[in-house]
C-alpha cells in the first residue's frame, strides 16, 4: 500500500497582534456581569492564559483603511455587527491571508502543474464562490483540479484533512494535494456578560497554515489516524450560526474531560502506540488548560509539548491552522525514524482526533 507523507508546511497570521487590546475589551464586557466574581475570575484567568501574542485581521486602534478594518468600529457596544458584515470581512481578507501563506510555500511551476486536489478546512466564515477558487486562481492550478471544503469541524479538522489526503494518495499515488486551514476567529466576539464565553476571547486568535501531501519519501510519514467522541460531551463545545455573527459555547469542562479520558484508555485515543515510543508531540494548543491536561492524562514528560506551547504563546488557538503550526516546528527539527503523535480535541461536540506518524 502506498504511504502518504506530509512533505511541507507554510504558515502564516495578519499583521495585528490584538492580544492585549482584545483582553481588555473582554474584560470591559464583564463591567455590567451581574456575578461580580466574573471579571475577577476573567483577570486571574487572563494572567495564568500562557499567550503573549495573537493576530487579528482587525487593527486593535488605528484608522480604518482599504486594507484593514479598526476593531473599535467593528465592534461598537450595543451595536456588535450582524453576521452578514463579519462574512463580508472575512471574504475580503480571508484570500489576503491565504495568499500570503501560498506564496511561503514556495510553489514552483512545475509543483503546481502537478497539485491534483485542494482541501480547504475553516469553520470561522463561507462564501461561494469560496477560498477553495481563489487558491486556484491565486495558484494557477489545472482547471481539473479536485476541489473540497471541509467546513465547521473546528480545530480538529486539519487532522480530517490529512486524513483524507492521506486516501487520496493511498487511492491514486500519482495525486499531490494541497490542502489549506484558515480561521479568522476573531470576527466572531460577542457582546456578553457569560463566563464562559468572555473566557473564551482569551484564547482564539487569525492565522493560515498551507501544507502539500503526496507519496514523495519527504516529511513526515502518515501512519494512522483514530478518532474518540468522548462520551457525554456533546454540549461542551458547541458553534452555531446566529444573527450576530457564530455564537461559541467553550466550556471549563474541556480540560477536566480530555484529562479523565485520556487517564482513563489512552489506547482509545493513541491505539497501538505506547506513549514512550512517542518522541514527537503535536498536540493542538487548545489553551494552557488543555495542553496540561494532555500532559497530565498521557504522564508525558516536561518538555514533551514545547512546541504546542511556543505556538500557544506566539499565536493563540487560531481553530484547525493550530496543529499545523505545530507539525511545522516539529518538521523543522525531528530526526529520521522519529516516531509522533498529532492530535486535536474539538468541536462541535468533543472529540480526539488522533494522526500517528513518523519522520523520514
Amino acid at each position: 500500500m502506498t504511504t502518504a507523507y506530509l512533505n511541507r508546511i507554510a504558515t502564516a497570521v495578519p499583521d495585528h497582534d490584538v492580544h492585549p487590546a482584545f483582553v481588555a475589551f473582554a474584560d470591559s464586557l464583564l463591567d455590567a456581569a451581574p456575578d461580580r466574581r466574573s471579571q475577577p475570575l476573567f483577570r486571574r484567568m487572563a494572567s495564568r492564559s500562557a499567550i503573549e501574542r495573537r493576530y487579528s485581521v482587525l487593527a486593535p486602534n488605528e484608522a480604518s483603511t482599504e486594507f484593514w478594518v479598526n476593531a473599535h468600529e467593528f465592534y461598537r457596544r450595543g451595536a456588535f455587527p450582524e453576521t452578514s458584515a463579519r462574512m463580508k470581512i472575512f471574504e475580503t481578507f480571508a484570500p489576503v491571508l491565504a495568499r500570503r501563506t501560498l506564496d511561503r510555500l514556495a510553489l514552483s511551476a512545475h509543483d503546481r502543474s502537478t497539485i491534483t486536489h485542494v482541501i480547504v478546512t475553516t469553520c470561522t466564515g463561507l462564501y461561494a464562490p469560496g477560498l477553495d477558487f481563489d487558491i486556484v486562481d491565486h495558484l494557477g492550478l489545472n482547471p481539473h483540479v479536485e476541489r473540497t471544503v471541509i467546513g465547521f469541524m473546528g480545530c480538529y479538522a486539519a487532522i480530517n484533512g490529512l486524513k483524507m489526503a492521506r486516501h487520496i494518495v493511498r487511492s491514486e499515488p500519482s495525486s499531490r494535494v494541497l490542502m489549506v486551514n484558515l480561521e479568522l476567529c476573531t470576527l466572531h466576539l460577542q457582546e456578553t456578560t457569560d463566563i464562559e464565553q468572555v473566557l473564551s476571547f482569551l484564547v482564539f486568535a487569525d492565522g493560515c497554515a498551507a501544507s502539500i501531501i503526496s507519496a514523495e519519501p519527504t516529511g513526515f510519514a502518515l501512519d494512522s489516524f483514530r478518532a474518540l467522541t468522548i462520551p457525554q460531551t456533546r454540549d461542551l463545545i458547541t458553534w452555531k450560526v446566529r444573527g450576530l455573527g457564530f455564537d461559541m459555547l467553550l466550556s471549563g469542562q474541556v480540560p477536566g474531560s480530555i484529562a479523565q479520558a485520556l487517564e482513563g484508555g489512552a489506547a482509545d485515543v493513541l491505539g497501538y502506540v505506547k506513549t514512550g515510543e512517542i518522541a514527537l508531540w503535536g498536540v493542538h494548543p487548545g489553551g494552557k488548560s488543555v495542553l496540561d491536561a494532555v500532559q497530565r492524562g498521557l504522564a508525558l514528560g516536561e518538555h514533551a509539548l514545547d512546541a504546542s506551547r511556543d505556538v500557544l504563546r506566539e499565536f493563540g488557538n487560531m481553530s484547525s491552522a493550530t496543529v499545523m503550526f505545530v507539525l511545522q516546528r516539529l518538521l523543522a527539527s525531528a530526526n529520521a525514524g522519529e516516531q509522533g503523535c498529532a492530535m486535536s480535541f474539538g468541536g462541535p461536540g468533543l472529540t480526539a482526533e488522533t494522526m500517528l506518524f513518523h519522520a523520514v
